[in-house]
């Protein structure tokens, strides 16, 4: 049993003896994550990792640090606390997969004005999820009461992740060639970009976001829109062992003209029929309410496209009998074409 306690530290905001009790609540929920590599328990100083670098000619380590955002506003109005773990976990993880790289294990940082044990755990149960859904284990955290800094009710979210790819197997975007097909892979919703935007549309401080609407086949805004971020890592690491993957976008904040370029070479331009986007009715409802023009909305949000790869014409057939056998609907999404506009969409 732990003895440590401070009346003068609890007395100023802080009461330690709630972060003992979050790590109580939270160690069976970190449990699930546990793979071969990790070999400390928590509540060191530090998470160790013994990678596995059977059959890796030239091992390189590939890392992804990032945050919820502004969508944990969402999480706050509706007091729902075990999702946003899963966007936390997905922004890292799908970032790293763009290169290759299998995840090895992942770490978490909560702000927050008070440390409420059980909304800790809550918080916590979405990253477990996460690592479970993309096979990284979660190693270490940290969680930090700061009053003053944050409100009682508020915190902060953010992640860091490391995975490994042999060095030959680096996905850089060098192979890709005029007449290569990009494959789209669905999103499942706003996933973790554009929140700012999102409430402004829909007012969420002051507005209804409970409800059913019409729109969303009867759920409501808020339940909608906190739908966790789609994990790809999976289904990818099975699309690198049956096909040839030329690039790799996880379409991000900025959206397709900001994103899609990233997996493509100069002197290259990926070319999308607009017909042919599956764009989700969340995004459509955005757009309406907010009278948001069409190029403004590829610029912000995913649109439906989670993540989209780059593959030769004669791989595409089996590229999508790969992702479906994973259970992800994908499509052809366009082809590169010689430009010097990085994304037409026409």
């Amino acid at each position: 049993m732990n003895s440590s306690r401070s009346d003068s530290y609890a007395a100023a905001g802080v009461d330690i003896t709630a972060g003992y009790k979050a790590v109580e609540l939270m160690k069976s929920h970190i449990q699930r994550t546990m793979t071969a590599g990790v070999y400390s328990d928590v509540g060191g100083f530090g998470g160790l990792f013994l990678p596995d670098l059977a059959g890796m000619e030239c091992p390189v380590l590939v890392s992804g640090t990032d945050g919820v955002g502004t969508k944990l506003k969402l999480a706050f109005l509706m007091d729902k606390h075990d999702t946003v773990g899963i966007d936390c976990t997905a922004m890292c993880v799908n970032d790293i997969i763009c290169c290759g790289a299998k995840p090895l294990f992942f770490l978490d940082y909560i702000a927050c004005g008070k440390n409420v044990p059980q909304r800790i755990e809550q918080i916590v149960s979405g990253v477990a999820e996460g690592c479970v859904q993309s096979g990284a284990a979660l190693i270490g955290g940290e969680t930090a009461e700061m009053p003053g800094f944050y409100p009682e009710n508020e915190y902060d979210l953010a992640g860091f992740a490391v995975g490994i790819v042999d060095k030959k197997d680096i996905i850089d975007n060098s192979a890709t060639r005029k007449g290569d097909v990009l494959i789209a892979l669905p999103s499942t919703g706003v996933h973790s970009n554009g929140f700012s935007l999102v409430r402004k549309v829909f007012d969420v401080d002051n507005q209804d976001i409970k409800s059913p609407v019409a729109e969303l086949s009867g759920r409501s805004i808020g339940e909608t829109l906190l739908t966790p971020t789609k994990i790809y890592v999976k289904p990818m690491l099975a699309l690198f062992k049956e096909v040839k993957v030329k690039g790799v976008s996880h379409i991000t904040g900025g959206g397709f003209y900001e994103n899609i370029p990233r997996s493509i070479p100069d002197g290259l331009g990926a070319v999308i029929e607009r017909r042919d986007v599956r764009v989700l009715p969340i995004f459509d409802l955005i757009a309406k309410r907010g009278n948001i023009p069409e190029r403004d909305m590829f610029n912000t949000f995913n649109m439906g496209v989670g993540m989209s790869v780059t593959v030769a014409p004669e791989d595409v057939d089996k590229a999508l009998a790969v992702l479906k056998a994973q259970s992800i609907d994908a499509y052809v999404l366009g082809h590169i074409e010689e430009s010097s506009e990085k994304v037409t969409i026409c």
